[in-house]
């Protein structure tokens, strides 16, 4: 119901913590305290610190559990602002059910702009709906002496007229004007003035103009940030396009990349590399010559962070790489990492950005048992950091200028949480659609406090997790509130610093098992090239580092590897169902068999059902159980979008065998009536 505008008038607060002081000082209140009770607000991110997230077009759902003293009627609004709104907008809230027993309620929200939206909770009684109810029982129980009772009606229907503008509204002020008339008139039959009093149109009139002042609203307002469908939702494929021919390289393969349904082409850093210090094969720490360094060493008499690298072209090669990649449907995202080799322009110009040993050396980084000989990182507590925070802050503002609106920043953990605060939020106020994805592997309550201080997506411990329980139980965590309100997850199966022991030692089955989980698990994931062609080979026996890493050398890249038939099958089947696209409505079901997961995808419009076999070198059988909550029919068709074979599948237990030689998933669509 659209609730009238009305000129706000003050109103009593609600704390959006319930942390009452330890008692009430009545000699220091000019008015009684509110009487409704707002809490458990929803969205809601550490009471309101930070911001919850959502996507352009998604429906924001405003919840609060709302209550009072008393039998009052309660109605409650959502109030909204978007980016750049000066006024507020508000929308009737409802009972999740409409019994007394039941104190939740919610409201929709249309999120229709990009940026950061306000919104809050506003609650009141309804004193003629109140009035209205106590009289509906009186006159059902067959009480005939109501005219007090109607004396009381008259007179907040006087009050109702009187915040109407009735040089405006002439509905209302005719319904309101004629009431007034039947319920003064005390000559009129009872019955007429009962039935006028109780009039559907009237009940609609005055609630439309309901008395508000002594409204009881949070005392903050919440804050949501609304970023673009690809924060939440892409396909990433990582690349140095140093093993593909440079920029121009890279974009004669744009076509097959976008056919292939990738979104996002990730590029590891394309500056200057330092000479100093250089890294060569397989990270060994003096380079043989010839050896082309690790791109990470970013910094040398070239350029730094705003420079590429000349032999993977020049910055009009880039620019002409970022136009063919938006032509083909696709985005070019970039690596930001805050690191410098010893041939950085900035270690001559601004020397005070680097933390000095007493004996005049600098510290190279170091992640122990790592070593990175061939980079300094920068001292944020260093006596300038005001410019070297806007000097970092300028290199983000320099790509994005080069039409880059994607980036990946290299271990955010190791830098000040307040910088990226800053810096993101700075960022976001004249460039709302960038999107940042937190590389951060590190312990769960950082990689947690990156994603509210506002890092679109994160990395995870999807690549750890491979039985069925932690599978499980770590999705699980991701896809309910709090997590769901802040972390967005981005399943990366490997990394040019991860391959996994489960890759290693998996074979073909292992890595089209781990490519399906990520790809229908996770709204968003990626593979770093070489994954397609089953790269598994260690450094040696106990290392997740490739052997001959990339990082160190040049590689001779193609897209043809054996697995991307199968890639491509699933990024359609992503596109192609929504279900997939979100997160929050994964339900895990039960197997009877722990080298099988199952879980269920729904939306209002379909179901999927997905089996993943776990055991990448042995058929493994059990069964599906499908809960009779699921909104499906005793007995059901299933297609298997992998295969295209139909199932006959019903309530309860469903037998499956999946040989993974052969196939290691199903993704069944379940046939509606």
């Amino acid at each position: 119901m659209e609730i009238a505008k009305l000129e706000q008038k003050p109103v009593m607060s609600a704390l959006l913590t319930r942390d009452p002081p330890a008692h009430v000082r009545i000699d220091q209140l000019t008015e009684p305290p509110p009487r409704i009770i707002i809490e458990d607000l929803a969205p809601d991110v550490d009471c309101g610190r930070f911001r919850a997230k959502r996507c352009l077009g998604d429906l924001l759902t405003v919840g609060a559990t709302i209550f009072r003293d008393g039998h009052d009627v309660i109605r409650a609004v959502a109030r909204y602002s978007p980016p750049g709104a000066d006024e507020w907008t508000e929308v009737e809230m409802e009972r999740a059910t409409p019994d007394h027993g039941n104190d939740r309620w919610s409201a929709p929200v249309p999120l229709d702009r990009l940026g950061r939206w306000r919104w809050t909770v506003e609650a009141f009684s309804d004193v003629f709906a109140t009035w209205r109810r106590e009289l509906e029982r009186k006159v059902a129980g067959g009480q005939e002496d109501l005219g007090s009772e109607l004396s009381e009606g008259l007179v907040l229907l006087r009050q109702t007229l009187a915040r109407v503008d009735t040089d405006r509204d002439d509905d209302a002020t005719a319904v309101l004007t004629a009431a007034i008339t039947v319920l003064a008139d005390t000559s009129a039959p009872p019955e007429q003035r009962r039935a006028v009093a109780l009039a559907p149109d009237l009940a609609a009139t005055c609630a439309g103009h309901p008395d508000r002042d002594r409204a009881t609203r949070l005392d903050r307002i919440l804050e949501l940030d609304v970023e673009r469908r690809r924060a939440a939702v892409g396909a990433w494929y990582e690349l140095f396009p140093r093993s593909w021919g440079g920029f121009t390289g890279v974009r004669e393969e744009l076509p097959k990349l976008a056919a292939l349904g990738f979104d996002v082409i990730y590029l590891p850093p394309i500056h200057p590399i330092g000479l100093t210090n250089r890294k060569g094969r397989n990270d060994a720490i003096a380079a043989a010559p010839g050896d082309p360094g690790s791109p990470w060493a970013i910094g040398s008499a070239d350029g730094g962070h705003t420079a590429v690298h000349a032999e993977l072209g020049t910055i009009d090669d880039f620019d002409g790489l970022v136009a063919a990649a938006v032509e083909h449907g696709l985005e070019i995202a970039i690596d930001f990492a805050i690191q410098c080799s010893a041939d950085h322009p900035w270690l001559t110009d601004h020397p005070d950005w680097f933390h000095k040993r007493p004996d005049g050396t600098l510290k190279y980084a170091e992640n122990p048992p790592k070593r990175y000989q061939d980079i300094y990182n920068v001292d944020f507590d260093c006596a300038d950091w005001r410019n070297l925070w806007s000097a970092l802050r300028d290199v983000v503002l320099f790509w994005i200028g080069h039409g880059v609106e994607i980036f990946r920043v290299d271990n955010p953990h190791t830098k000040p949480v307040a910088f990226w605060e800053w810096l993101i939020e700075d960022v976001r106020e004249t460039h709302p659609g960038v999107i940042f994805l937190a590389e951060a592997f590190t312990r769960a309550p950082m990689m947690r406090e990156l994603a509210k201080i506002g890092f679109s997506q994160s990395y995870t411990y999807f690549t750890w997790k491979n039985s069925r329980a932690e599978l499980s139980q770590y999705v699980a965590e991701l896809a309910a509130p709090p997590m769901s309100d802040h972390f967005r997850p981005n399943f990366f199966v490997n990394t040019p610093d991860i391959l996994s022991d489960y890759l290693q030692t998996g074979g073909k089955p292992a890595f089209a098992a781990r490519l399906t989980l990520a790809a229908t698990l996770s709204p968003t994931y990626g593979i770093y090239s070489g994954f397609e062609s089953f790269e598994h080979t260690p450094r040696h026996a106990g290392s997740e580092e490739y052997l001959n890493s990339e990082k160190y050398e040049i590689k001779q890249r193609r897209l043809d590897g054996q697995l991307l038939p199968f890639i491509s099958v699933v990024n359609t089947l992503r596109r192609d169902h929504a279900a997939l696209q979100r997160l929050d409505n994964v339900r895990f079901l039960e197997t009877e068999n722990d080298q099988l997961i199952a879980y269920v995808k729904q939306t209002p419009d379909e179901t999927l059902i997905i089996v993943v076999v776990l055991d990448p070198h042995n058929a493994q059988e059990g069964v599906t159980v499908v809960p009779h909550d699921c909104g499906l029919p005793p007995a059901f068709t299933a297609i298997d979008l992998l295969s295209g074979e139909s199932f006959d599948w019903r309530l309860g237990r469903n037998y499956v065998r999946l040989d993974p030689s052969r196939q290691v998933a199903h993704i069944l669509e379940v046939v509606r009536p």
